[in-house]
C-alpha cells in the first residue's frame, strides 16, 4: 500500500476540520430605574420586561434607588441592588458592580451564562457561552453636564449654555473621558475574546443620530460626532441599534424617555442607551427598542417601569 504524502495529510486533515461553530445572543443595555423601587414598587414588572424581551446578556444600570435630594450636581445612590433579586427570579447568573469609580452607578451584569471574575476597575466580566469566552463591559457616564441641555439652553446644573459641535465635544470630553479611559484600560482583559460588548446608559447621544438628516428633519439642533460613541466606532465596536436601523430620521429610537411630551421645551428626547458589539465576523441580526406601548418601542411591555427605554440586540459571530 503506498504512504500518503506530506501534503495529502494536510488536505485530509483540513478538509475533515470542522467549521467554527457560529455563536448567536441577545444582548439588552436597560436602565432599570431602580428596578421600581424609586415608585415604591417591586422588581415584578422589570422582570415581566427581561422575560418579554429574552436576552443572554444584559447590561443594567440603576439596580439602586435615587436619594430623595437627588439633584444634577449630586445624587449618590442608596439602598441594597435589585440586581440579586431579578436574576433569581429569571434563573440568570448575575454581578453586581459594586466599586465606586466615575464609569459606574449602581450597574449590574445579568447572563445566562456562568460569569467570571471582573476587571480590575469593575467595568466587566468574562462570560462561558457554551465554551465560548465573550467579554461584557457595562458603564454609566455621568449626566452632568448635559450637552443637549446646553445646546438647548435648557437649565440643568451650573454648566454654560453652548452653541457649536466643537463646545459640545470639549464640554463631553470633559464630563466622560476620565470614564472612557478606565473602561479602555479594562478591556485589556479582552484580549482574545471571541466577541467583547459594551453596554451603558451614556448619558451622551450618539455620533450616528446628531446627523446633518437630523438637524434638517427638525430632531436635532446641530449635527455633532460625539466623542464617547465615536471612539467605540474607532476601536471596532458596532453600534448595534444603527447597524440594523442605520436612518435616525426614519428610527430616532429614543430611550430618553418613555416619560412626557417629546414637544416639551425643557426636556429632549434622544438616544443614549446602547449595546455595542465586536467580533471577528459580527453580524447584527436585528435590533429592537423596548419600551411602553407606542410609537417609539418596537417591543412594548405595559405597565412599563423605567424613565429610559431598553435597547435590544440579536448578533451572530
Amino acid at each position: 500500500m503506498l504512504k500518503p504524502t506530506i501534503p495529502v495529510l494536510l488536505a485530509c486533515i483540513l478538509t475533515a476540520a470542522p467549521a467554527a461553530a457560529e455563536t448567536t445572543l441577545r444582548i439588552m443595555s436597560y436602565n432599570i430605574w431602580g428596578g421600581g423601587g424609586n415608585e415604591g414598587k417591586g422588581v415584578e414588572e422589570t422582570v415581566a420586561v427581561l422575560k418579554a424581551a429574552n436576552p443572554d446578556i444584559i447590561g443594567m444600570q440603576e439596580t439602586r434607588l435615587e436619594p430623595e435630594d437627588c439633584t444634577a450636581e449630586s445624587c449618590a445612590a442608596v439602598g441594597d441592588s435589585v440586581a440579586k433579586a431579578i436574576a433569581e427570579a429569571l434563573g440568570y447568573h448575575y454581578y453586581d458592580q459594586s466599586q465606586e469609580n466615575v464609569a459606574l452607578w449602581a450597574n449590574a451584569i445579568l447572563s445566562r451564562y456562568p460569569i467570571g471574575p471582573a476587571s480590575e476597575h469593575d467595568l466587566g466580566v468574562p462570560i462561558d457561552v457554551n465554551g465560548t469566552t465573550v467579554w461584557a463591559f457595562n458603564i454609566h457616564h455621568d449626566d452632568e453636564p448635559y450637552q443637549p441641555y446646553q445646546l438647548l439652553g435648557i437649565e440643568y446644573g451650573p454648566a454654560p449654555f453652548i452653541k457649536t459641535e466643537a463646545e459640545a465635544q470639549d464640554w463631553a470630553t470633559k464630563t466622560r473621558g476620565p470614564a472612557m479611559e478606565l473602561l479602555f484600560a479594562d478591556m485589556n482583559a479582552a484580549e482574545g475574546a471571541a466577541a467583547v460588548f459594551v453596554f451603558g446608559d451614556f448619558n451622551e447621544p450618539s455620533e450616528y443620530d446628531w446627523t446633518d438628516a437630523a438637524v434638517a428633519a427638525g430632531q436635532q439642533p446641530v449635527k455633532v460626532e460625539w466623542p464617547t460613541t465615536h471612539q467605540l466606532s474607532q476601536a471596532g465596536f458596532v453600534d448595534t441599534y444603527r447597524a440594523a436601523w442605520p436612518d435616525p430620521v426614519a428610527k430616532p429610537a429614543f430611550t430618553w424617555t418613555p416619560q412626557g411630551d417629546e414637544k416639551d421645551p425643557e426636556d429632549h428626547h434622544d438616544r443614549i442607551d446602547f449595546a455595542f458589539a465586536k467580533a471577528p465576523g459580527l453580524r447584527v441580526l436585528n435590533a429592537w427598542i423596548v419600551g411602553e406601548t407606542g410609537p417609539r418601542s418596537d417591543i412594548a411591555v405595559d405597565p412599563w417601569p423605567s424613565d429610559h427605554r431598553a435597547t435590544l440586540a440579536e448578533v451572530s459571530f
